[in-house]
């Protein structure tokens, strides 16, 4: 499916199934270098059980053309005009790291429009350290062999994921270079890593939330651990929103070294 908008056209994977207006619509969103694919079966189990499924590659990255958002609070604006232009009144939003907090930014400016908010290797602040910013910049290929270094705590996806014996390193790692290679005019590692760095607005946007939350940690997660997200929780629960937590134990790539439990969370949450 093609969303379109002044300067954008994004795509969107549904889970091969039609938009139903009688159903309740969720909108993925993927994590720095990354795409739709990341959500394969969080996604299309949630399209074959009864939601509208909106899996996109964000602007700027693989199929989606537009600017590439050079801060969370852009890609939040970005992510609030696709879901105009869909036509969605009410929509619940799953992110995961640099996803997680365009999900958090969108979900307070979209106020009751927002019926979910599910952040999964969130972090608040999300500091990227020095020398992979840097890398990042210079030497992309390096930073990303570090990201899935620090980032994997397995060595073959579950069979529900991406298939028994799937080389998970290798396959992030084509992705990743495939996902840097689609904007051949922005370095898309350095820029999503740079709006991780200098977000601001997390403690704000979360107390402007109405709607439950949903944090999912990897217990072994070397790139947002699960006490980094304690001040997000923290500021959840003094602004009196309905919190639920799950600690799947993996690293950073939830969606794919823990999917049945990730997505048990998730669809539980949802429901």
């Amino acid at each position: 499916m093609r969303i379109t908008w002044p300067g954008f056209d994004v795509y969107a994977y549904t889970g091969g199934k039609a938009f139903n207006p009688d159903q309740p619509n969720v909108v993925f969103i993927h994590g720095v270098l990354n795409d739709h694919s990341v959500w394969v079966l969080q996604s299309r189990f949630m399209a074959h059980h009864g939601w509208n499924v909106l899996a996109i590659d964000l602007p700027g990255h693989a199929r989606s053309q537009g600017a590439a958002a050079a801060s969370v609070e852009e890609a939040a604006d970005q992510i609030h005009a696709m879901i105009d232009a869909a036509g969605l009144d009410k929509v619940a939003l799953v992110g995961h790291s640099w996803g997680s907090l365009i999900a958090l930014e969108a979900a307070a400016r979209l106020h009751k429009r927002a019926t979910h908010a599910v952040l999964i290797g969130t972090a608040f602040p999300m500091p990227v350290a020095a020398p992979l910013l840097e890398a990042s910049l210079a030497q992309p290929e390096k930073a990303i062999a570090m990201i899935n270094v620090f980032s994997r705590a397995t060595l073959a996806a579950p069979p529900s994921a991406m298939g028994p014996g799937t080389w998970v390193y290798g396959a992030s790692m084509a992705l990743n270079r495939r996902i840097l290679a689609s904007n051949p005019t922005v370095n898309l590692l350095h820029r999503g890593f740079s709006a991780c760095n200098n977000y601001r607005n997390g403690l704000q946007a979360m107390a402007a939330l109405t709607c439950p939350v949903l944090f999912i940690h990897g217990a072994v997660d070397q790139m947002t651990p699960p006490k980094s997200a304690q001040t997000l929780l923290a500021q959840a629960e003094a602004s009196g929103h309905r919190v639920h937590v799950c600690t799947v134990p993996v690293g950073h790539h939830q969606m794919n070294e823990a999917p049945e439990q990730t997505l048990q969370a998730m669809r539980d949450f949802l429901r």
